[in-house]
Parts: C-alpha cells; sequence; structure tokens
C-alpha cells in the first residue's frame, strides 16, 4: 500500500489537510498537489464540513515545487503541464481555507499559504520565493498573488531577490493574520476554523466569493458583486434563522438553504 501523500483528520466541521512528503520536505509535486485538489474538491461537496486547515510538519509547511520534477521539463512539457488546471481548481474552493504554517513554506509552499484565505504562522516559519535564484520565477500564482496581499514594492524584493522573510515581518505586511508559539499554530488555525466553521454555510460562501472578487476586480465592480451576494441572502432560511436566534438569545440552527 503506497503512502498517502495527504493525511486527513476531522474534527467536528474542521477538516484538517496535513502534507506528508517529510523525505522531500513535503515538496509539492504533482501527485501530492493532485491528492490535495482531490481532498479539497471533496470537501467542497461535503455539508458536513465547514472549514478546511492544510498544514505541514513542525519544519516544513512545504519547501517548494519538486525541483527533480522541473529538471525533467522541457518547453513542451511545460505548456502542456497539468500543474496550473490543479492550482486553478484549488482557486476555486469555496469554502474557508486556513493555511497553519511552521518553518518553511518557500516557492509553491508559499503560494498554497497565499491562495488561502488565512494564514496562521508559528514563530519559526519563513515565506519565500527564491525561484529567480534558480533562474526561474513563480508560476502558481506568486507573483499575483503577493502583490495584492503585501503591495508592490515588497512583493517585488521578495520576487526579485528570492530572499525570505521571517514571521514577524510576515505579520506587519499582512501575509499572516497570527504569530503563534510554534506548538500552538496548527491548534489556533482549527480553533479560528471550527469557529467560523459554524457560521452559515450559504453566508460564508457568499462573503468568501465577494472577499475574491474584492482582489480580481475594481472597486465600482467589487461593490456591485457584494451587494449582489447581500441581497441573494435575503431569500436563505439560514439569513432568517440568524436573526430570529439573536433576538430569542439562542444559538442559530444553520442549515444551508
Amino acid at each position: 500500500m503506497e503512502t498517502p501523500l495527504i493525511l486527513q483528520h476531522r474534527q467536528a466541521r474542521v477538516l484538517t489537510l496535513e502534507l506528508h512528503r517529510p523525505q522531500a520536505r513535503n515538496a509539492l509535486n504533482t501527485p501530492c498537489l493532485e491528492q490535495l485538489v482531490y481532498l479539497l474538491e471533496q470537501a467542497d461537496a461535503d455539508t458536513a464540513i465547514g472549514a478546511v486547515v492544510i498544514t505541514g510538519t513542525t519544519r516544513f509547511f512545504a519547501a517548494g515545487a519538486d525541483l527533480h520534477e522541473l529538471q525533467r521539463q522541457d518547453l513542451p512539457a511545460t505548456l502542456t503541464d497539468r500543474r496550473p488546471l490543479l492550482w486553478q481548481r484549488l482557486a476555486q474552493f469555496s469554502k474557508p481555507l486556513l493555511a497553519a504554517v511552521n518553518g518553511y513554506a518557500l516557492g509553491a509552499g508559499c503560494e498554497l499559504a497565499l491562495a488561502c484565505d488565512i494564514v496562521i504562522c508559528g514563530e519559526s516559519a519563513r515565506f519565500g520565493l527564491p525561484e529567480i535564484t534558480l533562474g526561474l520565477m513563480p508560476g502558481a500564482g506568486g507573483t499575483q498573488r503577493l502583490i495584492r496581499c503585501i503591495g508592490k514594492s515588497f512583493a517585488s524584493q521578495m520576487v526579485l531577490s528570492g530572499e525570505a522573510i521571517n514571521a514577524s515581518r510576515a505579520l506587519q505586511c499582512g501575509l499572516v493574520s497570527e504569530v503563534c508559539v510554534d506548538a500552538l499554530t496548527l491548534e489556533r488555525a482549527q480553533q479560528i476554523a471550527e469557529h467560523i466553521g459554524r457560521q452559515a454555510p450559504l453566508a460564508l460562501r457568499a462573503a468568501k466569493q465577494a472577499l475574491k472578487q474584492a482582489e480580481e476586480t475594481g472597486l465600482s465592480q467589487g461593490l456591485l458583486i457584494e451587494r449582489q451576494q447581500f441581497a441573494t441572502l435575503a431569500a436563505t432560511d439560514d439569513r432568517r434563522e440568524g436573526i430570529a436566534a439573536f433576538f430569542e438569545k439562542r444559538t442559530p440552527n444553520y442549515q444551508g438553504r
């Protein structure tokens, strides 16, 4: 039996996916990325799952793409590579997606963290896009998501120098939302995911969609999409239940409809 590349842990409405290629520092080769996307798509269709946390080991969240794979790719193979489609499918995950990062998140590992909605990291975390030092450049969203996350000047410095930043700097520039002691990183991310997962599923989906559009459109279009999502929720049972529960001072019982 083959060793799984992703380990699954389920607690209440939170699914934790642990990258499991310790011998390769959790490098995201194609089979690992395929398995990750497959599990995310299963979770997207499972109404019992409210949020997902992606994590790695204590020393490596993910050290990048698999250089052995890249070394074997010539131009035709790069042009027909299925990895870009896998990254697109990952980006279409509609539920809240959190990263719990300890150790190194480099190259594709950093790009995976950037593709998540919320990033919680430990004090040991290091984020970087070192592709330039290998005669490469980021190719899985690194240049596009990083500049939207931390701004032009600092993103350009990271991409063009290939130098990594520590957890403190990542918090300062907005790449992560919280820094914990390493031993509590995953627990904290799961705690946040559990709280988020208790909210109304349709509202979570709508809010995530509006947040994504804020990165991809101008303000006027983003405001229009936000209002459309807001109006759509007016027809849901969960909206009525949420308001009723507030006035009745009880915990809402959301049904996802």
